[in-house]
């Protein structure tokens, strides 16, 4: 099961962030976590939030550029190893992770989003193993 991101493609300039942010707290949008890359010029937000169709309306009515990405959101017991373990799962199947960052779940296990260059067999894999709860948007919004 998939989750939407909004991304967020920002000029990197002083100011840009906060006028995305305060477009979302505008809405009362939650921010569950996210993750800002940036170039020289541009920058990357991907953001996981509570209602990411009302983000992306929000932002664009601001002509700030927003789309919504599928993404995973894995849960996994905060152990030793847990975070090699399904990457080594999707590794051996040759998928590439794209990219990943973590989150906060406000629960006492680890959870991270990513991407994958093959999101559908990723997605197969990681509901096979039963240590692995992958969460959908309705768990997403009840945060």
């Amino acid at each position: 099961m998939f989750v939407k991101q909004l991304s967020v493609f920002i000029e990197n300039r002083a100011g840009r962030l906060d006028e995305v942010l305060d477009v979302l707290k505008n809405e009362n949008i939650n921010i569950i976590s996210l993750s800002l890359a940036d170039t020289s010029d541009y920058g990357m937000l991907r953001l996981i939030v509570s209602d990411p169709q009302k983000g992306q309306t929000a932002l664009k009515e601001k002509g700030i550029s927003a789309k919504l990405t599928d993404i995973l959101v894995v849960k996994l017991p905060h152990q030793v190893g847990q975070l090699q373990k399904i990457l080594a799962v999707i590794c051996r199947e040759s998928i590439n992770i794209e990219y990943m960052y973590s989150l906060s779940t406000g629960t006492d296990d680890a959870s991270i989003a990513m991407k994958c260059g093959n999101m559908e067999q990723a997605e197969a894999l990681l509901e096979a193993d039963k240590d692995v709860k992958l969460m959908s948007d309705a768990d997403i919004a009840n945060l």
